[in-house]
């Protein structure tokens, strides 16, 4: 039988557990953070935290009100709202959500664009020689008359649409028109009835 040695017991061969020890931070990395704090200070005080929040560009009042508002972007509604199931591209996703590129409900006449933007559509419609059955979302609700009009502008003049513009004053003549309705259009047969 051999005898045992110190380094043969399973504790003694372990080394022990790293420690700092005195080891201070290093002074580059102190340096870094110094700078750092130096920097934040001078950008909040830069920033000047006490102006009004409405002149945060530093214009004065009068340029402001003198800066014209926006015209309302029916493609970047389009993006928003219409995109995800029509695609980007105007194309539509085959057999689930019809295109609206080249398609006889964009080009007609405007107040069915605007009456589907209005109030929907659920049930069967035929577009592009393929019959789609769901649901579209009414957008009567949620957009103005200013943001249908420019949805409506942007979908008949986009992917080889040939649609005219769409204003304002027509989709609030054809809200009041329907001001009624609370459903959904019931598919293509209902609004072939508008043409």
């Amino acid at each position: 039988m051999q005898a045992k040695t110190r380094n043969d017991h399973p504790q003694r061969r372990e080394n022990h557990d790293p420690h700092e020890a005195l080891n201070p931070v290093p002074r580059l990395v102190l340096g870094l953070i110094a700078l750092l704090l130096a920097w934040v200070v001078y950008y909040i005080y830069m920033a000047r935290p006490s102006t009004r929040p409405e002149l945060g560009d530093r214009r004065n009042i009068e340029v402001l009100a003198a800066v014209p508002s926006k015209a309302v972007d029916g493609g970047q509604i389009f993006g928003a709202n219409c995109a995800a199931c029509h695609q980007a591209t105007g194309t539509g996703i085959p057999q689930v959500f019809p295109p609206l590129a080249g398609s006889v409900w964009v080009n007609g006449g405007e107040q069915v664009v605007i009456q589907i933007l209005l109030h929907g559509i659920n049930g069967s419609i035929e577009v592009a020689g393929n019959t789609y059955n769901g649901v579209m979302p009414a957008f009567g609700d949620k957009l103005g008359d200013a943001e249908i009009a420019a949805v409506a502008t942007h979908i008949r003049s986009q992917w080889g649409n040939k649609g005219g513009s769409v204003t304002a004053e027509a989709v609030q003549e054809q809200r009041k028109r329907t001001a009624d309705r609370s459903a959904p259009w019931n598919g293509g047969a209902e609004l072939a009835t508008l043409k």
